[in-house]
């Protein structure tokens, strides 16, 4: 391989983000405890681990951020986000996934979460992380099977 052959090589990072809905249409959000975008909100999630497909990971993620638990089988998947740029700190991928769970279900905020909070779909914070609005519209937006679910 030349030189400039490897030059085109980036490295990706692989992760997995889950949005997690109410039957009434509140979505789980965490304050970012961290930069980039420390104190914006954002979906649950991060890094998939060595072994663990992107689901998992997205189940994991649910429950060290929030307390949530929700079987990784139960995950719906929303898309893939690429786009270049989409994380201030180099080329990163996600799988986003979404799930819907009782309006009673207890948060609290884990590991990498300055608070964890259920925010109306229709009152969200202004600062929301990376491209997770584009996310959340994806996640709520009909034919999703999730969007089924919530206008039930």
């Amino acid at each position: 391989m030349t030189e400039a052959e490897t030059e085109t090589f980036e490295t990706i990072r692989y992760t997995a983000d889950v949005v997690v809905l109410t039957p009434g249409g509140d979505v789980l959000l965490i304050e970012r405890d961290w930069p980039p975008f420390e104190g914006h909100w954002a979906c649950a999630g991060g890094h998939v681990d060595p072994g663990e497909t992107s689901r998992q990971a997205a189940a994991r993620e649910l429950a060290e951020e929030t307390g949530v638990h929700v079987d990784a089988g139960d995950l719906r998947q929303i898309g893939v986000w690429d786009q270049p740029g989409r994380d201030p700190r180099g080329r990163y991928v996600t799988v986003a996934y979404a799930a819907v769970v009782p309006a009673d279900t207890p948060i609290v905020a884990g590991d990498d979460a300055r608070t964890a909070r259920w925010w109306p779909l229709n009152a969200l914070p202004e600062r929301l992380a990376f491209d997770h609005a584009d996310i959340l519209r994806a996640a709520t937006a009909a034919p999703h099977p999730i969007f089924e679910e919530l206008t039930r």
